[in-house]
Order: structure tokens, then C-alpha cells, then sequence
């Protein structure tokens, strides 16, 4: 979906960078909660999931799902899922495509998600 007159503008990729692209519209909406409750958090996300999305300097905050939750199939190639701790509830799972340098977003949102409770 384009945007359209009044939506925010999303900044370009970096060149030689990572480029962030939503895998589904549920995705694109739990950014735009983010982007509401944790601005500097999610700007920070978006840094991190653009330039360095499988090399984490905090382990803490970003790092590769395990068991059922490891992998996902986007596009039809399963590829490693990983999350990006927003806030103490807020996360951001994607999955990296090495082969064409995209990370998909495939669930965000302020909430802690239920699948790991």
C-alpha cells in the first residue's frame, strides 16, 4: 500500500545498509503504536534493525528466538526470527533476508507478546 498525503514519510534505506519492510499490515500497525509510546526507542530499533540486524552490541535487547519460535516462513523461505526489546514491553520480531538485504517486520507492538509468555 502507498502512502498517502498526510502520512509520515519513511526514510530511505542506507546505501550498503539493511532495508526495513513490513511482512504484514498487522506489523505496520503495532510500528505505528510504537512509534506513538516509544519514539526514541523505536528510532533506535529502526538504527539497529538497518545497519546491524544479526550482530546484536546488546544481547540484552536483541536476539535470536529459540524452539517453535527460531525460524519463520516469509515469502516462502524460512528464515531466522529474531527480537528487538522496544521498551520492558514493547518488542519488535523480524526476520533477516541475507540474500537481498531486507529485514521484514513481521510483529511489533507495545506489548509484551503472548506467544513467549
Amino acid at each position: 500500500m502507498a502512502p498517502k498525503r498526510g502520512e509520515r514519510v519513511a526514510p530511505p534505506g542506507r546505501p550498503g545498509g539493511w532495508e526495513a519492510r513490513f511482512a504484514s499490515s498487522e506489523a505496520a500497525k503495532g510500528w505505528e503504536q510504537l512509534c506513538q509510546t516509544a519514539r526514541a526507542n523505536t528510532w533506535e530499533a529502526w538504527v539497529v534493525l538497518t545497519e546491524r540486524p544479526v550482530d546484536p552490541e546488546n544481547s540484552a535487547r536483541q536476539h535470536r528466538l529459540r524452539g517453535t519460535l527460531a525460524t519463520r516462513q516469509v515469502g516462502g523461505r524460512t528464515l531466522a526470527q529474531w527480537q528487538y526489546e522496544v521498551t520492558a514491553g514493547g518488542r519488535i520480531w523480524y526476520c533477516p533476508d541475507p540474500d537481498k538485504r531486507v529485514v521484514w517486520i513481521v510483529a511489533a507492538g507495545p506489548g509484551h507478546p503472548k506467544l513467549t509468555d
